[in-house]
């Protein structure tokens, strides 16, 4: 799907008409862009979060599917923190336990994004992004490392390794979420910027 998307492609994927879709936008619940021409755009992101907040999931789901993340860690309670942070945010989130599980469930799931611990049992955080970047049908997912162990070393294997960004537990919430959306390009007036930590428990 494009990205941009005019008033009649707007009102089309949300069945309504023209009038109701212009009335919408001029009314500021759903941010658009004028063109030197005088035309409104709309992005689809901002179209996808107005049919959510409306409760029009059907249509949202239809046209508009959630951004997939896959949390790696054999913390449960990293696990079930970070779950509910992200689906509160309106992703769809699947669980591992282990990079060998993280193996399985990356092509049955097919995530936008790991957030990746580093130190686990068996196959390890590294080595799962060492997979991930040298298999051509996942080489495109972005990877957040995670890690409750802060040390120069990890950090810069895991980079070198292909991650994308490296946070330590516990991570300032909005600056966890800030870093997800920017990774999976959602657009900046999508960001909200809540304050509490993702977690204050320090995990591996």
């Amino acid at each position: 799907m494009q990205e941009i998307l005019t008033i009649p492609q707007a009102a089309r994927y949300c069945a309504v008409n023209r009038m109701s879709m212009w009335r919408w936008v001029k009314s500021g619940y759903i941010p658009a862009s004028v063109t030197p021409g005088g035309h409104h755009r709309i992005h689809v992101e901002d179209l996808s979060a107005f049919l959510r907040e409306r409760g029009m999931y059907p249509l949202a789901r239809k046209h508009f599917p959630r951004k997939k993340i896959l949390i790696v860690d054999d913390d449960s309670h990293i696990r079930r923190i970070l779950t509910r942070t992200l689906t509160g945010q309106g992703f769809e989130t699947e669980n591992a336990t282990d990079g060998f599980e993280a193996g399985f469930k990356i092509i049955q799931f097919k995530p936008d994004l790991l957030i990746l611990d580093l130190i686990m049992p068996g196959i390890d955080g590294f080595e799962v992004c060492r997979s991930v970047r040298k298999n051509p049908a996942t080489a495109h997912i972005k990877i957040l490392a995670y890690t409750g162990y802060s040390t120069v070393e990890n950090r810069e294997q895991i980079l070198k390794a292909g991650a994308d960004a490296f946070f330590v537990k516990p991570a300032e919430r909005s600056t966890l979420l800030e870093s997800i959306k920017k990774l999976l390009n959602i657009p900046a007036e999508q960001r909200q910027k809540p304050t509490r930590p993702v977690s204050t428990a320090q995990g591996r």
